[in-house]
């Protein structure tokens, strides 16, 4: 039998789909190919602001292998937004040090997380498998998002108002068409999605494949919550803590190496010993052989078809990021879906996924590249001059600073993308929005059968509401002129430019409005907001558009109404070091447009016409349950399985010092 659900209610829309037998298609605004890390995420991302979303999984249950191992404080800040933040925590190993050591096990370079600020430690070692199941659970919570468990899409076809997708239970192989307005592929490395828009995937696959071993921890041994590259040219390895009780070792296979013994409990206990580790101490759980790839899609859109994840890049896992850069993916991309669905801004601010997403994931890639070099070199004669002159430039006291921070993860600034470009009058150099076109085609809302179709700027026109035939052929404002997403630029001198826009805000502690101590982001709400230090400045435009405003106060201020105080003055700081006195922020924390002090902001994005909503950052947390037996993986349950939610707590009740 076929298992759907919806939100908390077993069997609900199990007779939504068009079937076999000719009946009308189900329509969604949203359908999410793919339930992994990177799919559970925008459901929970999507269920939280009301849309209609379905996500399709050919499989029946969470995947048993653990992949990922570590995440970092920038995803944290993610799940945050949809309240599984701290229950996740519980099940992670935070700040543990890393060791590079050499083939005698000398730490010949050593590392430490460095927090940068998002709110959560900076770096948190994870078992997939338990954190797949919280994820799950808190799509329960949302009774608009259905999950359809052995479900396959075997077909897409796009036409002008959506996407019809044909999908095969893979149990019955019944079949179904759904319609939904947009659709997420997050499919993984083989996306079928992928193959059936035609889009390449370019790169390479590594010659050498790696054997993943995952162990339940019998007896532990000294330093066994130490991480350690093991750099030997014989053999490196990877030996990883793991909570919940695990501990994962990767080795490679070498040439001449019989890839099925390898697999073996009488080998892996072999290439343990090497290490002091006894066959008492540990139970192998599973083993497992992987390649290493370094691949992106050439396009991460198709139309109303986007790729996210691994179905849009696959990269080696040596600085831990492979899941990250999925959720990242789907955190930028569905606030975007959420604004074009409700007809708060056009539909060619999607065009600002890739721009803004592309470029961080390949600075990522190829750090993780340069990382698996330094673990993996087994050239005798390079190994020898790393573990001699990497200690010696761990003494020189500027050097030693940048080696011992583990964060190569580079910062996300979006240089491209949805932002406000100046352009200085000493330059005379344009910024532009990337936008499809002058005349980009509006596709509004598709919630209780309200649909806006054929929106074109200069000249907008908007059918199916109660607005007919208004035209707009562009602004001129004090500068700048917009036709369309697209924007000339405002012209500033270079006195007065901020560097804040394209950055992501910090999110310190704050005291909120009520006395709270609460972490930033459940004070912003994942909402578009001005920011203001101190004493704000009018900013008519975007109150016309209906953003509304948030004062920060110094430490030691009383809290107030319409302000946070700044606890420990970090978002001050951040506002003075990019010259700022009032940002304009999107839903995600980053910053659309900046001005200095005594100057009004650029103008809103074309078309921002904000419709009152509640605010997302209320989303409840999920219930915590006893966490996972270390004896054996989290059992994986259908998402109709209830995991109730505390029902009047909130994010900004979480994890409070």
């Amino acid at each position: 039998m076929s298992e759907i659900s919806a939100g908390n209610r077993a069997g609900a829309g199990a007779g939504d789909g068009g079937g076999d037998d000719g009946g009308g298609d189900a329509e969604y605004d949203v359908a999410v190919i793919g339930y992994g890390p990177t799919g559970v995420t925008a459901a929970n991302l999507l269920g939280a602001t009301g849309l209609r979303v379905v996500v399709l999984e050919r499989d029946a249950e969470i995947y048993s292998r653990a992949r990922a191992i570590s995440t970092d404080e920038e995803v944290m800040r993610i799940w945050q937004r949809v309240g599984l933040a701290d229950r996740l925590k519980q099940d992670m190993l935070a700040d543990r040090p890393l060791d590079f050591v050499d083939a005698r096990g000398r730490a010949f370079l050593s590392a430490h997380p460095t927090p940068r600020g998002h709110g959560h430690p900076p770096q948190m070692f994870l078992y997939q498998p338990a954190l797949e199941q919280v994820l799950r659970d808190g799509v329960a919570r949302h009774p608009n998002v259905e999950v359809w468990l052995r479900h396959e899409c075997l077909r897409l076809r796009q036409d002008a108002d959506g996407v019809e997708l044909t999908v095969v239970g893979t149990a019955d192989d019944s079949v179904r068409r759904l319609r939904a307005r947009y659709v997420i592929a997050a499919d993984g490395g083989s996306s079928l999605t992928r193959a059936q828009l035609n889009v390449g995937y370019e790169g390479r696959t590594y010659e050498d494949r790696w054997v993943v071993i995952d162990t339940k921890m019998l007896k532990p041994w000294p330093d066994h919550d130490r991480l350690r590259f093991r750099c030997d040219p014989t053999r490196p390895a990877v030996d990883c803590p793991t909570p919940l009780g695990h501990h994962r070792w990767e080795f490679p296979i070498l040439p001449g190496d019989d890839e099925r013994h390898l697999t073996t409990d009488e080998a892996i206990h072999a290439m343990v010993s090497r290490y002091g580790i006894g066959p008492d101490q540990i139970e192998i759980l599973r083993a497992t052989v992987y390649s290493h790839h370094v691949r992106f899609a050439a396009r991460f859109r198709v139309g109303r078809v986007f790729l996210a994840g691994d179905a849009a890049h696959a990269m080696p896992p040596w600085i831990g990021q492979g899941m990250a850069a999925g959720v990242r993916d789907v955190a930028n991309l569905c606030w975007k879906l959420d604004a074009v669905l409700r007809g708060e801004l056009p539909e060619s601010v999607l065009d600002s996924y890739e721009a803004e997403r592309k470029p961080h994931v390949k600075e990522v890639t190829r750090r993780a590249v340069f990382v698996g070099r330094i673990i993996t070199d087994r050239r005798l004669a390079v190994t020898r001059v790393r573990d001699a002159v990497l200690p010696l430039l761990n003494r020189i006291p500027g050097v030693a600073g940048r080696l011992q921070d583990s964060n190569w993860i580079p910062v996300a600034h979006y240089a491209d993308g949805f932002r406000d470009r100046p352009r200085t009058k000493s330059s005379g150099i344009t910024f532009r929005t990337r936008a499809s076109d002058a005349g980009t085609a509006h596709s509004g809302t598709s919630r209780t059968g309200t649909s806006r179709t054929g929106t074109s700027r200069t000249g907008t026109s908007r059918t199916g509401t109660s607005r007919t035939g208004t035209s707009r052929t562009g602004t001129s404002r004090t500068g700048t002129s917009r036709t369309g997403t697209s924007r000339t630029g405002t012209f500033r001198t270079r006195a007065s430019r901020t560097t804040a826009p394209g950055h992501q805000i910090p999110q310190p502690w704050v005291t909120a409005p009520d006395g709270s101590r609460v972490r930033l982001d459940d004070v912003l709400g994942g909402r578009w907001l001005l920011l203001h230090d101190a004493l704000p400045t009018p900013q008519p435009e975007w109150e016309r558009a209906g953003v509304p405003s948030l004062t920060v106060l110094p430490a030691g201020s009383s809290p107030a109404e319409g302000a946070v105080v700044d606890c420990d003055g970090v978002l001050r700081a951040w506002l003075t070091h990019h010259r700022a006195t009032t940002l304009a922020l999107r839903p995600d924390a980053y910053v659309y447009a900046a001005a200095p002090a005594g100057t009004p902001l650029p103008p809103p994005p074309e078309g921002l016409s904000l419709i009152p909503r509640a605010n997302t950052a209320s989303t409840p947390p999920v219930a915590t349950p006893s966490p996972a037996s270390p004896a054996s993986p989290a059992s994986p349950a259908s998402p109709a399985s209830s995991a109730s939610p505390a029902p009047s707590a909130s994010p900004a009740a979480q994890g409070t010092p």
